[in-house]
């Protein structure tokens, strides 16, 4: 029984017509392909002008025939009554509502409408199709947050039988939990595991601890899809050690769609058959294919909401690699808002600063995790779970090299917690600057 596929008509969402149009997208011709795009770019704009007045204030000084007049959107400028934002014609009763994680800073409540949450279903479902996996019968192992009041968590719970899904808590991170984690697989026919990169680098690190390979116990796992957070290479390797096998990267944005997911060829392809994705420079300049830049998305079939060059917030790169049809997103730096801002004027990548000090803080084993703290310009925090304190080398060594990777002078703070603060959906921020423009 198609019972993932039955939920979605049951809400409203024409999953087999959006199948359909996807499959006639893609097989648009790579040489008309930029016409589609350019076609649905106009398209979009043109709606919202014509059909929301939010849009219409936003958009005063759009020229129709250049792109480049057309304005940058950012998170604030959605942070106003939803019902303020909808097109003509659409209320919360007849589309779909959701709001955004928060993890950016910046949460708000958004609307897609009916048929452009069914042609996400379908991009999600295409792009999971590449290994073999069908959401109506396979089973997904899921590591994400859960709500923990009554009504939210029962629904979630709900959601999960129609999706053939089993969700692990990852509010607990101890070894209890994880031999808890352990009994579930050894005893379920899991297909797939889906969910926050931090919460199975963990599980990934109490397995080589017991040293177990997942998939002895679990013969049935195919694959893991790490989702929402950072993944860095020592961890992809660490999990398709102790899982047994390959780690799949996913980045995506609930209030936009699929952005990118990487393919069989090991390439981050995005999704270019509903979405326009340009990489811009601080003034918002297209920048060319290769250069690092903030990541700019156009949903080019909602029209309940616009979400028209849409600063995600996060900062990437496209390969040079990259056509119209299959743009490959080479690298995503990380977030906007987590720069470092040092004393000398120099900035860098929040993540950066993440790296230097994970090679050294975790080389030893007893560090289970950590997140970093940007005080003041030139002061930092360091807070990480640890089966004992970090000695004074590691202190010394990782301050050495902050030195020589960001500057000199700067004052490092180690703080020793029990549980790292997480997200209400469970989510880990790696990196968080209190530092203001």
């Amino acid at each position: 029984m198609r019972i993932f596929d039955l939920s979605l008509r049951l809400n409203g969402f024409h999953i087999k017509k959006a199948k359909i149009a996807l499959e006639t997208i893609k097989s648009i011709d790579a040489n008309a392909f930029q016409v589609y795009v350019e076609d649905k770019k106009s398209a979009i704009v043109n709606y919202h002008l014509e059909h929301n007045k939010f849009y219409k204030s936003l958009g005063k000084t759009i020229d129709l025939d250049d792109w480049n007049s057309v304005p940058v959107m950012t998170k604030r400028d959605l942070q106003r009554p939803l019902e303020q934002r909808l097109s003509e014609g659409v209320s919360k009763d007849n589309c779909y509502i959701n709001k955004t994680s928060g993890s950016s800073g910046d949460p708000f409540i958004f609307a897609k409408d009916k048929w452009s949450h069914a042609l996400t279903w379908a991009v999600i479902q295409d792009r999971f199709g590449w290994y073999n996996i069908n959401f109506n019968y396979s089973k997904q192992a899921r590591f994400y947050g859960i709500p923990l009041d009554k009504k939210g968590y029962y629904k979630e719970r709900l959601k999960d039988w129609f999706s053939n899904r089993y969700r692990f808590s990852v509010f607990d991170l101890s070894d209890a939990s994880f031999e808890r984690y352990l009994k579930a697989f050894s005893k379920t026919r899991f297909n797939y595991i889906n969910g926050y990169t931090s919460v199975m680098v963990q599980f990934a690190k109490f397995l080589k601890r017991k040293n177990i390979i997942l998939k002895d116990v679990c013969p049935s796992i195919a694959f893991c899809v790490v989702t929402s957070e950072m993944l860095f290479d020592s961890d992809k390797v660490l999990m398709e050690v102790q899982f047994g096998v390959p780690i799949v990267n996913e980045y995506g944005a609930s209030e936009l769609d699929l952005i990118a997911f990487q393919n069989p060829e090991q390439q981050w392809q995005i999704n270019s058959e509903t979405l326009y994705v340009e990489i811009l420079d601080d003034d918002n300049v297209v920048l060319p294919y290769g250069q690092e830049g903030r990541i700019v998305i156009t949903s080019l079939y909602n029209t309940a909401h616009p979400f028209i060059r849409y600063d995600i917030g996060d900062i990437g790169i496209l390969s040079t690699k990259s056509t119209s049809k299959l743009p490959i997103l080479k690298k995503l730096v990380g977030r906007t808002n987590d720069i470092i801002k040092l004393p000398s004027g120099k900035t860098s990548a929040g993540l950066s600063f993440y790296y230097i000090t994970k090679s050294i803080i975790e080389n030893d084993g007893k560090v289970k995790e950590f997140t970093v703290e940007q005080l003041t310009p030139s002061e930092f925090k360091i807070n990480y779970v640890s089966t004992q304190p970090i000695n004074d080398l590691h202190e010394a060594n990782i301050r050495t090299e902050i030195a020589k990777y960001l500057e000199p002078g700067l004052r490092i703070k180690f703080e020793r917690i029990t549980v790292l603060k997480r997200s209400k959906g469970g989510k880990l921020k790696q990196f968080t600057s209190h530092v203001k423009d």
